[in-house]
This record gives structure tokens, C-alpha cells and sequence, in this order.
């Protein structure tokens, strides 16, 4: 019978001992690894790269960065760490004209703010000063009138009455490709329609309309432009039904009317 082939003791003990040897390695990385983690950390958060270097700001047109800055009340300095993202949320979101915010952290050091604005639908002009008005139907503050931009309607002959809260809704329902076309907003009340409007249009067309049902009305102006001459120019009718009416200065002067 053969005979199984005995190990000895001795035969065992270099194995055994590379063994304990490779483990003990693996235990001093280990600890070694964790040590100089731990010696990174310490002097991170003890050196400037652990404080806000930077606040970067965007998705902003008419509110400052600075503003936006304030409201967070985030300091160039302040520990990374320590700042709270919902706390500067509810901060900035306060302001009328913002209608989104978002606050990352990107590291080292720096803080992002994306924010989005309510759109603005019309300036309100009186004198020498002008108000925006935002989508929400808020007026703001007003600013000189040398300064106003020049993406949103002007209101003119307006004052901040019913009539103004009831147009500003009506815009807030336009397209915006639609209202990008409109340069001028007047209010002409007449004996029959106290909510009379004449519209001047960047295009050089004229809009006679009333402010009940406004927003819908407008939608049919791009399909009407479009059956017109380059050289025709006129007024076209949005009270009841649609219709253009050339100027009576217009060579072959002819009402062509398209009821709606």
C-alpha cells in the first residue's frame, strides 16, 4: 500500500512566514495609507483651499451679480463646509425677479449660483422714468428711461390701474415669439371700447385691438403678415374678426379683410 507524502514542520515554517510576512505588508499599507489621509485632511481644512476662493454667478440679465451675492450673504473666506445650499436658496429666491435657483459646491472651493428670472413683458414708461413689468403681473421699481432695455413692449399712455393689471396678464399668455415683435403698447380708450389698444410693431405694421382676449387674438398677426406685400404697410383689425386696412397714403389703397 503506498504510502501519502508527510509534510514536515520544518517544510511549513518558510511558507508560514511569507505569509505572516505579505500580511503584516498589507497591514502597514494599510495603516500608512490611512495615516497620510488622515495628515491631508488636517491640512486642508487648515489651509485656504478648504475656504470659498470663488462665487461664480449665472443665468442672470437684469439682477446683479452683486446682488445676488448679498442676498446669498456667502463671504469670500467663509469655510467650504459650513455653507448651507437650502439656507442661500431661500435667500435669493426672495427676489421678485427671480423665479429659479440652484447652489452647487464645486471643489476645492468654489460656489456656483444658476438662477432664472421672471421674463419681462412690458415696460411701463411715465416721464422720464419706466417700470418693468415681470410675467408674474409685479411691477418693479422703476429706472430712467436713458437705461431701458429693449426686450419687452413699452407701455405708453398707461397708468397702474386695472386696465394695466388686465393687459399685463393678457402679455403674460403671448408667445414669445409674437411679443419680441411688438414695439409699442397705447392705450386708446374709445366710446364704445374703454379697453381700446394700438399696438406699433417692429415690422412697421400697426394693431388695433381691445385687451379682452388679447392673447389669442395676436396669435393670428404672424399668419396675416404673411399674406402681405413687402411695400404694404397698414393697420390690421383684431377687435372682432381680422382684418387689414392699408393706409390711405398706400398706392391701390384696399381693405382686404379675413374673418376669424
Amino acid at each position: 500500500m503506498k504510502s501519502d507524502k508527510v509534510i514536515t514542520i520544518e517544510d511549513r515554517i518558510p511558507k508560514l512566514k511569507q505569509e505572516r510576512k505579505q500580511k503584516a505588508n498589507r497591514r502597514f499599507i494599510l495603516y500608512s495609507s490611512l495615516f497620510f489621509i488622515l495628515i491631508l485632511f488636517v491640512l486642508y481644512f487648515q489651509s485656504p483651499l478648504s475656504k470659498i476662493q470663488h462665487i461664480d454667478i449665472s443665468g442672470n440679465i437684469h439682477v446683479s451679480d452683486e446682488t445676488i451675492i448679498n442676498l446669498s450673504e456667502i463671504k469670500i473666506g467663509t469655510s467650504f463646509w459650513k455653507i448651507n445650499t437650502e439656507s442661500i436658496f431661500k435667500k435669493i429666491a426672495v427676489h421678485d425677479e427671480i423665479s429659479k435657483v440652484e447652489v452647487l459646491r464645486e471643489f476645492p472651493s468654489s460656489i456656483k449660483i444658476q438662477v432664472k428670472e421672471h421674463s419681462r413683458v412690458a415696460y411701463l414708461i411715465e416721464g422720464t422714468s419706466y417700470y418693468p413689468i415681470i410675467e408674474t403681473g409685479k411691477i418693479l421699481d422703476k429706472g430712467e428711461l436713458e437705461d431701458i432695455p429693449a426686450d419687452a413692449p413699452l407701455l405708453m399712455n398707461w397708468t397702474q390701474s386695472e386696465e394695466l393689471q388686465e393687459m399685463a396678464a393678457q402679455l403674460r399668455l403671448v408667445p414669445e415669439s409674437i411679443l419680441n415683435r411688438i414695439s409699442e403698447i397705447h392705450l386708446k380708450p374709445e366710446k364704445f371700447d374703454p379697453l381700446h389698444i394700438v399696438l406699433f410693431m417692429n415690422d412697421g405694421q400697426e394693431v388695433s385691438a381691445t385687451i379682452r382676449d388679447f392673447s389669442e387674438k395676436i396669435k393670428n398677426y404672424p399668419s396675416i403678415v404673411e399674406q402681405l406685400s413687402d411695400d404694404q404697410f397698414g393697420v390690421i383689425h383684431l377687435e372682432v374678426g381680422s382684418y387689414f386696412k392699408a393706409y390711405e397714403n398706400e398706392i391701390g389703397d384696399e381693405e382686404s379683410e379675413s374673418e376669424r
